[in-house]
């Protein structure tokens, strides 16, 4: 039979989903648990462990001819192993060597979660047919990757395009990574509402306090909402330049939950951008919205996996 399916895991904080993907792109089986985010290591990976299982019970099991990781990180794609911020548990946890007690000896490749948005967007969505483009994840954290040369380029360990640890504030705030003022430290979703909230925004009856309760309440014409989605655009745009102008990017893509909020986020995106991409060989960077969906760390981690099998 032939080997024409890959298998996917997508790692966060929240959820570890896991797929079998045909060579379309489509989802044959798609499969999920809660992360357990607060468990020590092994605990996390007895989740990870039930995706596995489930997908390997599955007939089409025997068509798969690769794994593809994309994880929160960092990670470290040459030692197999994972350290997210969001999962404390795991910190240069040997994530690979556990993955594969679990299938045998199939390829994995690990990314990290941003890099495999990238990959599903260059191969399904905004970003196809483009040769050099950044793409990020605007969400509870700030991730990227890149496509350089018309490939994807995840960089020696996995982690390349990093966007949301590029400091753009550089007297900013402490952020966790160790540095100041990234990009994560003011655009994430919970950065936004905290600095609504810091400045005199106040939810409505709901009590949401949500970066989209911040964005609905911007679209209803309140200023204090519409400057947190303003200076976390002014940081996304600052990031967005310096890497355009490091490696010539000619599209940026913006996805994640953050980027749901439309024109609240994109108009004042484009709009700051002109103030940092001023060199000519930056100044017709188009900045668009994700094309994939909320499959996109699946599909991604697929899409990554196909390329380092040199799959065309």
């Amino acid at each position: 039979m032939d080997q024409d399916l890959l298998a996917a895991l997508d790692i966060g904080g929240t959820k570890i989903a896991g797929a079998l993907v045909d060579d379309d792109g489509g989802l044959l089986l798609r499969v999920q648990r809660p992360t357990p985010s607060r468990e020590p290591g092994d605990g996390v990976m007895r989740a990870v462990a039930e995706v596995l299982d489930e997908l390997r019970d599955a007939d089409e099991w025997r068509r798969v001819a690769a794994l593809g990781i994309g994880s929160a990180g960092p990670v470290d794609g040459r030692r197999g192993t994972v350290s997210p911020v969001n999962i404390p548990g795991w910190r240069d946890y040997p994530l690979v060597a556990r993955v594969r007690e679990r299938i045998g000896e199939l390829p994995v490749n690990l990314v990290g979660d941003g890099v495999a948005m990238t990959a599903a967007e260059h191969w399904q969505g905004a970003a196809r047919g483009r040769d050099n483009a950044l793409c990020m994840v605007v969400s509870t954290g700030v991730g990227g990757g890149l496509v350089l040369g018309g490939r994807l380029h995840p960089g020696p360990t996995g982690n390349a395009g990093h966007i949301g640890h590029i400091s753009v504030d550089l007297d900013g705030e402490p952020c966790p990574c160790g540095a100041r003022g990234c990009v994560e430290g003011i655009a994430s979703g919970p950065n936004i509402a905290r600095r609504a909230l810091a400045d005199g925004w106040r939810p409505g009856p709901d009590g949401d306090t949500s970066a989209a309760a911040v964005a609905a309440a911007a679209r209803a014409g309140d200023p204090v909402a519409a400057a947190s989605f303003e200076r976390a655009a002014r940081a996304l745009a600052a990031g967005i330049a310096a890497t355009a102008t490091l490696v010539e990017i000619e599209i940026a893509v913006v996805g994640g939950g953050v980027a749901q909020a439309g024109e609240v986020l994109f108009a004042p995106l484009r709009r700051i951008l002109g103030e940092y991409a001023t060199l000519s060989f930056v100044r017709e960077l188009e900045v668009v919205p994700a094309g994939t969906g909320t499959d996109a760390g699946l599909v991604g981690a697929a899409a990554a996996c196909r390329e380092a099998l040199g799959r065309p």
